[in-house]
């Protein structure tokens, strides 16, 4: 076993590499090329849009090669793919948000599940060596037990967006299956929770929506204060990402593999818990509590078994225990302040990781 201090040794693989992030202007995709830019590496990016506004990928002002097109365009992956030649694509470009899958399944099915397909086969056919593809947490059948998932259990999804990611997840097992086989293409899926960190402005997002009413003085929405979420900050999720990843480059995983990545322990906690903490952090904070009367599922009860990453890849969440807070201070320097302060968080998370 691998423990976590060896992780920065691992992440330095990343130097000189090309790599291509799909999504790059989402939440989590600007804090990847953020760290891959640290790391050395020579980062491409291809999505559609900015998709916030504000934007954290346009707050960094990132260096990279930034590129446009629809991720279900087959001809238009196969462009970026052959104009960048990556060593590795993380992609996670797609519809991300539960409530907006009801109100389109159709384009939710077809980013998430012909997106995923277009990527890997542009990867196969192209002779990159590595994908990372990000699905989530709610792709398991979940039985609302409280048990943790572990990466061998039943795929399945009540709601659109769940579903869409679980076909994703199919789909990816019968392409590896089918033609990784013919060339060097090796496949990684990620399930990871709730995530929350700074620069996450999306709608109907739990964290997202706090801040933006603590700081502006409006009372954010909860509809379901009961829900158990496995919260995770944005760079402990990553910090897995991209240690799978270096695997994969290093060739020391086979053709496919699935992973896990969730809180240790008692980060899986209730919607109203967290609401407690907030409002110890910002007193201001106010609330409105509108339950959701259209019938529709969410996930009450959700957790991970994670034992697999921590294992096999020496993974913690070390930011577990801080996550909110290191989430406040982030919107606190960026509301209060105008500041952007993720290179600073980074600096923190890399010391501690180190």
């Amino acid at each position: 076993m691998e423990d976590v201090v060896s992780a920065s040794n691992t992440l330095a693989r990343y130097a000189g590499r090309r790599v291509l992030v799909t999504g790059h202007t989402g939440f989590k995709g600007s804090w990847l090329s953020l760290w891959l830019k640290r790391l050395g590496a020579d980062v491409s990016g291809f999505s559609d849009v900015i998709p916030t506004d504000p934007s954290h990928f346009e707050a960094l002002k990132l260096s990279i090669d930034d590129r446009r097109g629809d991720i279900c365009n087959p001809a238009a992956v196969d462009a970026v793919v052959s104009e960048t030649k990556p060593d590795i694509i993380f992609h996670y470009a797609a519809q991300s948000l539960v409530r907006k899958a009801y109100a389109d399944p159709l384009a939710t099915y077809r980013a998430n599940v012909l997106g995923t397909l277009a990527v890997l086969q542009s990867a196969q056919r192209q002779g990159v060596g590595s994908v990372v593809v990000a699905t989530t947490d709610k792709v398991y059948r979940n039985d609302e037990s409280g048990r943790r998932y572990k990466e061998e259990d039943e795929l399945g999804g009540a709601d659109p967006y769940s579903a869409s990611k679980s076909c994703a997840e199919l789909a990816t097992r019968s392409f590896a299956e089918s033609f990784a086989g013919d060339g060097p293409l090796k496949i990684a899926t990620v399930r990871a929770g709730n995530v929350v960190g700074g620069g996450d402005w999306s709608d109907d997002r739990l964290v997202p929506d706090l801040m933006r009413a603590a700081f502006s003085g409006q009372a954010a929405i909860i509809r379901n204060p009961q829900s158990t979420r496995p919260w995770q900050h944005v760079l402990d999720v990553l910090s897995g990402y991209l240690q799978i990843g270096a695997r994969l480059l290093g060739g020391e995983h086979s053709k496919l593999d699935a992973w896990n990545l969730g809180p240790e322990s008692e980060a899986s906690i209730r919607v109203q818990d967290l609401l407690d903490a907030a409002r110890a952090q910002i007193p201001q904070l106010k609330v409105d509590l509108q339950p959701d009367e259209s019938g529709r599922h969410e996930s009450g009860l959700l957790q991970l078994d994670s034992t697999k990453a921590m294992s096999e890849l020496g993974w913690r969440p070390i930011w577990e225990d801080q996550l909110l807070e290191r989430t406040v201070d982030w919107y606190r320097a960026f509301y209060e302040q105008g500041r952007v302060i993720s290179n600073d968080q980074l600096d923190a998370y890399e010391a501690a990781l180190s």
